[in-house]
């Protein structure tokens, strides 16, 4: 895995979560670097790299944000720092024995049942004025 075109044929569609962390496990373990991948240096790394990331947004409007995908050069970097987050992300994963997938499915069931769609549709959280109001209003039909 040193040479550059061991890294072409990944793709959403192909890739498993294994393989993904398999290949920065074998890249970190090719340069020695897992005395410095202590739980606490891949998390400081994983804010480092979204900060990164967010940065690319930074006083872009909500327009010039989707813009983004169609400029070439733009999605590429932004794209690099997706893959930075990932990478120490699931380097983190493997460091403490964290099944990604499983994690990331029960993280999705609590979310589904701490945010039901047919109360949350349209809202963000429980603060949004306009979620109050209709609140509001889904206890005046039930009085009515």
């Amino acid at each position: 895995m040193n040479a550059p075109s061991d890294f072409t044929d990944f793709s959403d569609e192909t890739t498993t979560v294994a393989d993904l962390k398999r290949l920065v496990v074998r890249f970190a373990e090719e340069r020695d670097w897992g005395r410095f991948h202590t739980p606490k240096n891949l998390a400081a790394s994983v804010a480092i790299e979204a900060a990164e990331l967010l940065e690319r947004f930074q006083w872009s409007t909500p327009e010039e944000s989707f813009a983004v995908k169609d400029d070439p050069e733009a999605l590429n970097a932004v794209a690099e720092e997706i893959a930075d987050v990932a990478s120490y992300l699931l380097n983190l994963c493997d460091k403490l024995g964290v099944d990604f997938a499983s994690a990331f499915a029960a993280k999705m069931r609590k979310n589904a049942e701490k945010y039901p769609a047919e109360r949350f549709r349209g809202f963000y959280n429980a603060d949004d004025p306009a979620y109050k109001n209709a609140q509001n209003r889904r206890c005046e039909e039930k009085t009515s």
